[in-house]
């Protein structure tokens, strides 16, 4: 059995994942990237390939805040800029990622901002 490396465990989880999460424009995906210093999401329409919303880390309002606050507020800030471009519910894509730490910190915030998934 061959060792793998750390990106590609995380590559072999993310096609896990997105073999079973599509998203469309009613219900589209959020997608989540995290990096060492930071963190990126977008609602993506995957019937179109155009995304529909996104925030990140760089911001202004995010960008003085710490790890867990930065993620939270960045899953409002997509929550009320998905809800101006008309969404309602979206498909939570992991990324390959454990639901844990910031990423789950970004859900939580966009549950409170509105989104439903």
């Amino acid at each position: 059995m061959a060792v793998q490396t750390q990106q590609q465990r995380r590559a072999r989880r993310r096609r896990r994942v997105r073999a079973k999460v599509r998203g469309s424009a009613e219900r589209p995906r959020l997608a989540v990237f995290r990096s060492n210093r930071g963190l990126y999401a977008q609602l993506i329409d995957d019937d179109k390939g155009h995304t529909l919303a996104q925030a990140s880390w760089g911001e202004a309002a995010v960008k003085k805040l710490d790890g867990s606050e930065r993620a939270k507020k960045i899953g409002e800030l997509l929550a009320e800029r998905g809800k101006a471009a008309g969404v309602e519910t979206c498909v939570f894509d992991r990324g390959g990622y454990r639901f844990h730490g910031r990423v789950a910190d970004l859900a939580g915030g966009a549950r409170e901002g509105g989104l439903q998934f």
